[in-house]
């Protein structure tokens, strides 16, 4: 075979790898009275199909917070699975096959109130790191926040979880260096929303990769808390962002550009370990938020 038509053929072959979409497992259903799973989804799906880089399935379990015994899905499939729940149940079953689908090297992609789940669920709170509310206590793990210039876990004796008004808030890139992060501004301002604080957690293999301080002016903690976090089980990657609370009559956090630039990247590199995406032109200031309503369809 004559070399040009060798390196025609190989530049092919690369090409069609290229093109293979990122195969993405997008898991809602039910989040309780406090979030809208409906929204929710319906932005997360508009965020990742905008890329063109993805194909996501939608799996949606029973809107009920009891045990469904026929949820279980093929979680091999896929080489990401966001969760987008909260107060569920899993069989001991679906939750064996996730955790071997984890550590097996399947990435994580944790959004706002799917850290509030399973509680009682050891494997997966060492794939969220850190999660609030849930009964969570100085049992579940330490608090862990930002205080000169190094996150600090506190062992200190208290309820997980906790949150302020909703309102807009600054966050500031902790490490400039990961992938997900590469090309942010260090500073942001993001649309209104719940900034988390007072999460406890196992906190192994835990890497912040960005903060923003609750102040105590909008009722929040006081502290520079965690909002996006990396996490490493078996050979698994996890992308957490406390980002993203919605309900039906408002979804100006997911509309953000800032939120859809960091949770497409952060799915990304659960998937890959890579990130291919550009950060785009028009991105939020340090004063000045930036939306882009990509969840108009109707769910």
């Amino acid at each position: 075979m004559k070399p040009k038509l060798i390196l025609i053929l190989l530049l092919i072959a690369c090409l069609s790898l290229q093109a293979k979409p990122i195969k993405v497992l997008l898991i809602t259903g039910h989040t309780g009275k406090w979030h809208s799973w409906q929204t929710t989804s319906t932005y997360l799906k508009a965020i990742l199909d905008h890329q063109n880089i993805f194909e996501t399935d939608e799996i949606r379990m029973q809107d009920s917070p009891l045990l469904d015994e026929t949820f279980a899905p093929n979680f091999s499939k896929y080489q990401v699975v966001v969760l987008n729940i909260d107060d569920v149940k899993w069989s001991d079953l679906t939750k064996k096959a996730f955790e071997n689908y984890v550590k097996n090297g399947g990435g994580v992609v944790i959004i706002h109130e799917a850290n509030n789940a399973f509680p009682e669920w050891k494997e997966y709170n060492l794939m969220t790191g850190l999660g609030g509310w849930g009964n969570r206590n100085e049992k579940s793990g330490p608090y862990v926040y930002w205080e000169n210039g190094v996150y600090v876990t506190d062992t200190i004796k208290g309820s997980g979880g906790k949150h302020g008004n909703r309102v807009p808030f600054v966050i500031t890139i902790r490490d400039s260096t990961h992938p997900i992060t590469k090309g942010i501004p260090t500073k942001w301002l993001h649309q209104n929303d719940e900034l988390y604080g007072n999460l406890r957690g196992p906190a192994q293999n835990l890497h912040i990769l960005a903060t923003a301080f609750s102040t105590k002016e909008t009722k929040g903690t006081g502290k520079e808390e965690p909002v996006l976090m990396t996490i490493t089980y078996g050979k698994g990657r996890i992308f957490h962002s406390v980002l993203g609370h919605v309900k039906p009559e408002f979804a100006d956090g997911l509309q953000d550009v800032g939120f859809q630039v960091v949770f497409s990247r952060g799915t990304q590199w659960a998937a890959t370990g890579k990130v291919t995406q550009k950060i785009p032109t028009g991105f939020p200031t340090q004063t000045m938020v930036l939306l882009h309503d990509l969840g108009k369809l109707k769910h």
